[in-house]
This record gives structure tokens, C-alpha cells and sequence, in this order.
């Protein structure tokens, strides 16, 4: 009897404390589990973003715009031997890649009309076929700005071919709004500055005449304000130095900090004031916000995440933590997908492709 008794509670004690170890390592697997299986494509802490897909598979692809109805992205890409960029079309599931440019020069900066039935981009192909040549990083890492750049559209299948600008020196970096008025970044009156026009080209006006670049214009949702990037030299070393590149066509990027205006030039005013490379900047859909990409966090300046931000510069927030590069990001026409480019998941190092996720607020 004290025999049986004595095995009772043993037995018991061994069964609670199998019970407990078991429950021990299943929820140290439970909490390990996710980074043993972690999805290439996703961080833990890109809290924002969710079901990433990767649209593109290798090479150089960048600037991917939504087109007005949501179903379709335009985008750049060195692909298919080329030496250079070429502009694209795809569905947002990566399918139906179609090049709807002329497959002769560089091209860059392609967007959708509101009513579909047209495309925009800028291209080198009137200056020469050949693609034209890289800068000369010997300056350091400088942005070539290639005169022979013109605004040109095309019908969504690459047909009927028509020039926008034909004065002398760089057009490019074109966007439209949704109500059909083009903001772009231009050199016809000597230094990089923002104009609008209609959407045929015609009425041009220029809004920016500070020295010094201003660029990569988006317009907000009611087509009431523009976002854009901006370096105005200060010292006269930096004026001299910026004037010296610019007459060799190049500008050294490594400080733009994002500006807004009203659509019709007024009231400009500085968002971001961190003396980093601060660029591709785009309006969330309720006019407040803007996000954009910058190597703010990163000491050497190589890594570019997406960041978020008030427009009166408050609520700094980031989106992305990917080591290399992330930037290039825009918002669907219902503001619920979010398009950008990222070096993550790259099979080759340097690669940039497209990703599209949901946004979550």
C-alpha cells in the first residue's frame, strides 16, 4: 500500500512536468518559428505593408506609376540585352510585360493619362539611337542630365508616336495630375526648375527660379499642390560647384530635401530638413501626408528606405527596413496598394524590381 501510494504522486509529478517542458519547446518553436520561415520579401518591422509580391525578376527595373484605373503599372527597365532603359507595361500581377517605347536611346519617367488612352515618357532616341554614355563618376557620384531628353507620348500599345518639347536641353521627369496637367523638370532657361503645361504641351509656365535643382514633381490627389525634391546651393563654393557640374550636364545628388508649392508656384515651403538625399516624394491620398525614399538612417549614405511624413514636416515614421535600397514608391488611385522598387529578395546583387503590397494604416 505505501508502495502504490508512493507511485501515485510520482508518477504525477513526472506527467506535469513532461506536460510543462512539452509546452516549453512548442512555444519556443512557436517564437522562433517565423524567423526560421521568414518571407524574403517582408521585414517584421514593415508594419505598414502586407502581402508583398515581387512583380519583376532580375536586371534594373525602377519608377512604376499606376495607371488611373488601378490595373496596370508603366515602368522602366534594362532588360531583353538592352544597354539602357526602355519603358514597360504590366498588369499587377507582373504579367503582360509589353515595351511601349521606341527601343532606341535611354527613356525615363513614364506615366499614364487619366483617360488611358495615352502614355508619357522622356527619351534620348531623337539625340541618337545608341543609348548615351554613363557619367563620369572620376566627380563622384553624380546624375547625368542629358540634353537630348524630350517628352514624347504614345498610345498604351507603343503607337502613334508624338514629341511634347522641343526646346533645347533636358525634359524629363514628367507626372501628370488627375485632372490632365503636366508637371516637369526642365533646363530651357538655364538651370533645373519646375514648369507645368497642359496635357497636348502647350501653355508652358515655369514655377521654381531658386538656383539650384528642383525636381521629381508629383501632384497631389485635387491637383491643388505639387511635392517635389530641391538642393539650392547656399556658400558660394556650393553655387560654384553646382554651376561647374551643370555645365557639364550633371548635378551631385547626396542633399535634396522635400519641398511643396501650390500648384501654381506659390507658397513653397521646406518638409524635410535633414541634409540627406531625400527623393521620389508622393501625397497619400488625403493630401496630409507624403512618402518618400531617403538614406537619412543610414551614416555612409547607401541605404534608402521609404518614410512617411506630415506635410508640415511633423510624424516622421519609417516604412521600410531592408539593408539596400527601397524608394520609388506610389499609392493606387484608391490608396489601398502601394508600388515601389527594392533591391530586397535579389538574386543578383544590385538588382531593382518592382514589389507592390497592401498598405496598412
Amino acid at each position: 500500500m505505501n508502495s502504490r501510494l508512493t507511485n501515485k504522486p510520482v508518477k504525477t509529478i513526472l506527467s506535469l512536468s513532461t506536460l510543462v517542458l512539452l509546452l516549453c519547446v512548442l512555444g519556443s518553436l512557436a517564437i522562433s518559428r517565423p524567423n526560421l520561415a521568414q518571407d524574403p520579401l517582408q521585414l517584421p518591422a514593415e508594419k505598414h505593408l502586407a502581402n508583398i509580391k515581387q512583380l519583376t525578376f532580375g536586371g534594373e527595373n525602377a519608377e512604376a506609376y499606376f495607371s488611373a484605373d488601378g490595373k496596370q503599372l508603366i515602368f522602366q527597365s534594362t532588360r531583353d540585352s538592352r544597354e539602357c532603359d526602355q519603358i514597360y507595361t504590366m498588369t499587377l500581377d507582373g504579367s503582360n510585360i509589353r515595351m511601349v517605347s521606341t527601343g532606341n536611346g535611354r527613356t525615363t519617367c513614364s506615366y499614364f493619362y487619366p483617360n488611358g488612352q495615352k502614355i508619357l515618357y522622356s527619351s534620348t532616341h531623337l539625340g541618337a539611337k545608341e543609348c548615351p554614355p554613363r557619367p563620369d563618376f572620376s566627380k563622384g557620384y553624380v546624375w547625368a542630365i542629358y540634353p537630348s531628353f524630350d517628352i514624347f507620348t504614345v498610345r498604351p500599345n507603343g503607337s502613334d508616336l508624338k514629341q511634347l518639347t522641343s526646346t533645347p536641353g533636358y525634359d524629363a521627369e514628367t507626372t501628370i495630375s488627375k485632372q490632365g496637367k503636366l508637371v516637369f523638370t526642365s533646363m530651357r532657361d538655364g538651370d533645373l526648375d519646375i514648369y507645368t503645361m497642359d496635357g497636348n504641351g502647350k501653355h508652358v509656365r515655369r514655377l521654381t527660379t531658386e538656383l539650384g535643382y528642383d525636381g521629381g514633381p508629383f501632384w497631389s490627389y485635387d491637383g491643388k499642390q505639387i511635392v517635389y525634391r530641391a538642393y539650392h546651393p547656399q556658400t558660394e563654393k556650393e553655387k560654384s560647384d553646382y554651376l561647374a557640374l551643370l555645365k557639364q550636364n550633371l548635378i551631385r545628388p547626396t542633399t535634396l530635401e522635400i519641398w511643396l508649392m501650390n500648384a501654381d508656384g506659390s507658397n513653397k515651403r521646406q518638409v524635410t530638413h535633414n541634409g540627406k538625399a531625400n527623393f521620389a516624394p508622393y501625397f497619400f491620398p488625403d493630401g496630409k501626408r507624403i512618402i518618400f525614399a531617403s538614406n537619412m538612417d543610414d551614416p555612409k549614405g547607401r541605404n534608402f528606405d521609404l518614410y512617411k511624413i506630415n506635410v508640415d514636416g511633423s510624424g516622421l515614421d519609417r516604412i521600410t527596413f531592408n539593408d539596400t535600397f527601397d524608394g520609388f514608391p506610389m499609392f493606387s488611385p484608391d490608396g489601398k496598394k502601394l508600388v515601389f522598387a527594392s533591391n530586397r529578395n535579389a538574386k543578383t546583387r544590385g538588382d531593382t524590381n518592382i514589389f507592390i503590397a497592401d498598405w496598412v494604416e
